[in-house]
């Protein structure tokens, strides 16, 4: 099978490469870019580990192409938090709310979260429930991810 160039922005980063055409947007960023904070759970778009947001809108990466995104705007989990390290409002809260636990749903959580308060900037508790029904989290701890965007969003309005 021949390869396609694919050029994209990730995390303000340009990336190029050479795929396979059907060479996923996850596989791309992990292997190509070497950025594994983006996990493949399911690789069936279901379980939302491999959330990334593209041209401002959170994708299953595990179901886009890597072609599909050329020329896009991508944002991963690393590109979330500032380069000196420090946290954003979202990893904060899942930190001070214990929404993190085994961390292998954590990135596509916070991830969906980013995109979820960009539209949604003063949720109600079942907006937050319906948006994070995309992630599944197999430690069973819900609550303390629901308490995070809360936080979450208060700290971004400034109201917390």
């Amino acid at each position: 099978m021949h390869e396609l160039p694919v050029t994209l922005t990730v995390n303000g980063e340009r990336h190029r490469g050479t795929v396979e055409p059907r060479k996923t947007l996850a596989d791309f960023l992990r292997e190509d870019c070497a950025l594994t904070g983006t996990h493949l759970g399911c690789e069936h778009g279901v379980c939302g580990a491999c959330t990334v947001i593209v041209d401002g809108v959170a994708v299953r990466s595990c179901l886009m192409f890597a072609v599909q995104a050329e020329g896009a705007e991508v944002t991963t989990i690393e590109g979330l938090s500032a380069h000196d390290g420090t946290l954003s409002a979202v990893q904060d809260a899942f930190r001070e709310e214990h929404g993190l636990q085994c961390g292998f749903c954590t990135p596509g959580f916070v991830v969906s979260v980013h995109a979820f308060l960009a539209d949604h900037p003063v949720p109600t508790r079942n907006e937050i429930v319906e948006a994070l029904s995309g992630n599944l989290c197999r430690c069973t701890g819900y609550q303390g991810i629901i308490r995070a965007v809360e936080r979450a969003a208060k700290t971004m309005s400034g109201a917390g």
